[in-house]
């Protein structure tokens, strides 16, 4: 990515406008969740019928995000993440305007789509905006919105929607899409994608190195361990912990400032430690989990253990993060989008892990798979630990060697 010059307004108001979207993307995420009954009864289907719209949502940030950064890897940043708060802001309008569950769900995979796209593109365009060695505590400022949406943003969303009705929450998702864009067209500045990173085939061949998929991987194994017991988590609290109602909220909301704290300081350690903090952090998941499995009819360890289970996961994410598109290179305007995908199929995986899990041994089994998947995911972590971007030279010498490529005056053929 080419450094670009001074933003408009500093850096601090392009983190802000980026915070900001990505605070809005993650509360329509997790928004039908929270309004699942509403929304199933105004539309006469049924609940699983509902629920469609949040695997279609994860479908759509699953493969339709990484497909849009692949097609637009060659444009500049600031107008990617233009047009995708844009097509984020009309997408959320479709269930206000069109009373139509099918139209419901292709509308909620392209949301999921531009959420996956809106990613990628906010990460690049920070390599260009922010000095190399602060790159991973910006991406951090990023993520932290996503994080800090789980914690406020679903909630507040979701007490709008009972107050005033579903769809006035998806009105205010897309009041507050044109706002940051607007924002967005005021102080963002041109970011240009590097040359070496133009083309398609380029960007796929750096993207799904064997080195990225390895942390790809990583990442999948340390939501699947994760998934695996938040999915049942309710239950778990009333039938293992002994503890319903209001408590339960109380315990929800503490896990969603635990990964907005855990996102927020893990991006100190993007930079300089991401490897270590990986492995710190499958540790610290793992310990989490066993708690949450070995102690957990005693209230404060397992409000403890999920604590810790919100910090370590997101404390992660900066790094997961910067790992990828480090060890990615030139194929880093793709790669962005990879680890929410690789998140999303964990997700799935775990919950459908923890489920099976329940049907043979009880609620406590969903959490006791998650610690296992989580001690998996540490010997991954360690051994992907000494994985390090491709050199400069050797991709130099690799161009060389392309047909039609222009002859180098001296490449160097060592890493």
């Amino acid at each position: 990515m080419e450094t670009i010059g001074r933003p408009r307004g500093g850096t601090h108001a392009v983190l802000a406008v980026l915070f900001l979207g990505a605070f809005a993307m993650g509360s329509a995420e997790l928004l039908v969740m929270g309004m699942l009954d509403l929304i199933a009864a105004d539309l006469a289907v049924s609940i699983p019928a509902a629920g469609a719209l949040v695997t279609a949502f994860a479908l759509g940030m699953a493969f339709g995000g990484p497909l849009l950064a692949l097609v637009t890897a060659h444009l500049d940043r600031r107008a990617v993440l233009v047009g995708a708060l844009a097509a984020f802001a009309l997408l959320n309008l479709v269930p206000v305007l069109v009373a139509d569950h099918t139209l419901f769900l292709v509308a909620r995979a392209g949301v999921g789509a531009t959420e996956g796209l809106f990613v990628a593109a906010a990460l690049t365009a920070l390599e260009g905006i922010v000095p190399r060695e602060r790159a991973g505590r910006a991406m951090g400022v990023v993520i932290t919105g996503f994080a800090a949406a789980s914690a406020l943003g679903m909630p507040l969303a979701s007490l709008m929607g009972r107050e005033f009705g579903w769809r006035a929450s998806f009105v205010g998702l897309a009041v507050i899409g044109v706002g940051v864009m607007l924002a967005a067209m005021l102080v963002l500045p041109p970011v240009p994608t590097a040359s070496a990173s133009r083309t398609a085939g380029a960007q796929l061949r750096h993207a799904f190195a064997p080195r990225v998929l390895a942390l790809l991987a990583l990442c999948c194994l340390v939501f699947a361990g994760i998934q695996s017991a938040l999915t049942y988590l309710v239950p778990y609290l009333g039938d293992v912990t002994g503890v319903t109602g209001p408590v339960v909220v109380g315990v929800l909301f503490a896990f969603g400032v635990a990964t907005t704290v855990g996102s927020a300081a893990g991006s100190r350690f993007a930079d300089a430690h991401a490897a270590l903090a990986l492995q710190c952090g499958t540790i610290g998941l793992t310990v989490s989990l066993l708690a949450m499995f070995l102690f957990g009819g005693q209230v404060v360890v397992a409000v403890l253990g999920i604590i810790g289970m919100g910090l370590f996961a997101m404390g992660m994410a900066p790094a997961m993060q910067s790992r990828v598109m480090s060890l990615a290179g030139p194929g880093a305007a793709l790669a962005a989008s990879l680890p929410a995908s690789a998140s999303n199929a964990g997700d799935a995986v775990g919950a459908l892990l923890g489920g099976a899990a329940i049907g043979h041994a009880g609620l406590a089994a969903a959490v006791f798979v998650g610690a296992v998947i989580a001690a998996t995911a540490v010997v991954v972590a360690i051994a992907t630990g000494r994985l390090r971007p491709q050199a400069p030279a050797t991709e130099a010498a690799r161009r060389t060697a392309e047909p039609g490529a222009e002859p180098l005056a001296m490449v160097s053929q060592s890493d």
